[in-house]
């Protein structure tokens, strides 16, 4: 094990041990998406993602964020829109705060348009159905 995998590790075990509990993932449509991106002095360049999503064989409704800010290059976010199928990776908030019922987003993969916001490797395949008949 190289030095650049030892780090790599315990990068991962500290990430883990602070925030495994509130790790998740949500795949579902997209009911609603709604984009702000703010501008002070031309200097700090901040996007605000609010995404409403719809679980699969689901009737509650979760809200996503994601927030970024960046000096002097504007943030990027993919292009969502409503209806489009996407896998949402974040962290549920904290219990006992007032966002306990959202998610941080730390990225997106829109499965319609097969794009990511932050590009992994492997093919995550859709969940396939599987429909029994009895005799």
């Amino acid at each position: 094990m190289g030095f650049k995998e030892k780090l790599g590790s315990y990068y991962t075990e500290a990430y883990l041990k602070k925030y495994g509990d509130r790790i998740t993932q949500v795949q579902g449509n997209v009911i609603s998406a709604k984009v702000e991106k703010k501008s002070i002095l031309w200097i700090l360049n901040k996007i605000t993602v609010i995404l409403l999503v719809k679980p699969e064989r689901s009737k509650n409704v979760i809200k996503c964020t994601y927030i970024k800010k960046k000096w002097f290059k504007k943030p990027e976010f993919i292009n969502v829109s409503q209806g489009n199928f996407i896998l949402v990776q974040g962290l549920k908030g904290k219990k006992g705060k007032e966002n306990r019922e959202s998610i941080e987003i730390i990225n997106v993969r829109n499965m319609t348009t097969k794009k990511d916001l932050i590009p992994m490797e492997g093919n995550i395949q859709k969940v396939k159905k599987v429909q029994r008949i009895k005799k």
